[in-house]
């Protein structure tokens, strides 16, 4: 027997199946994980030059393995440079400076990752106000469920 999230999550994939919405995440799109980790670790260098692998992963509430993964990965593209600099008197550190196509890459990055976005809003949306349209048409007479205040409408 399935569990009851597991059922839940079928009726939901089924309900959005036969009213023609798409999934959050747009089918070929799996790829860009790897492009938002990049990006998110580009925005953070350019901020905080001297900011260690330790406290990036801390901020991206992501592994330590998988920042120096990508952090590798931006060296060997080009996009990121590192310049060692004495932190203390016994410790050398490291400043992670945008190469010029770095800092182009983060532009489109930032371009990609924003179009995914909206359209992603634009599904949820559309789907919210289905599901909204569907609790009004079962129950009528009942209260209709709060809207919370996003960032462009009124308080």
């Amino acid at each position: 027997m399935a569990p009851v999230g597991a059922t839940r999550c079928v009726r939901l994939l089924c309900f959005m199946n036969e009213h023609n919405i798409t999934a959050t995440v747009p089918a070929g799109d799996r790829g860009n994980d790897s492009e938002a980790a990049h990006l998110a670790v580009l925005r953070l260098l350019a901020e905080h030059p001297q900011i260690s692998q330790r406290e990036l992963s801390a901020r991206l509430g992501v592994s330590l393995g998988k920042v120096h993964f990508v952090v590798h990965a931006l060296l060997d593209k080009g996009l990121v440079k590192v310049r060692n600099f004495q932190r203390s008197q016994r410790k050398l550190a490291y400043a992670y400076v945008l190469t010029p196509s770095g800092m182009r890459a983060k532009l489109s990055l930032t371009r990609r990752f924003l179009q995914r976005k909206e359209v992603e809003f634009e599904s949820l949306q559309k789907t919210i106000a289905l599901l909204r349209r569907e609790l009004d048409a079962a129950d009528p007479g009942a209260a209709s469920v709060p809207r919370l205040n996003g960032p462009d409408t009124a308080s």
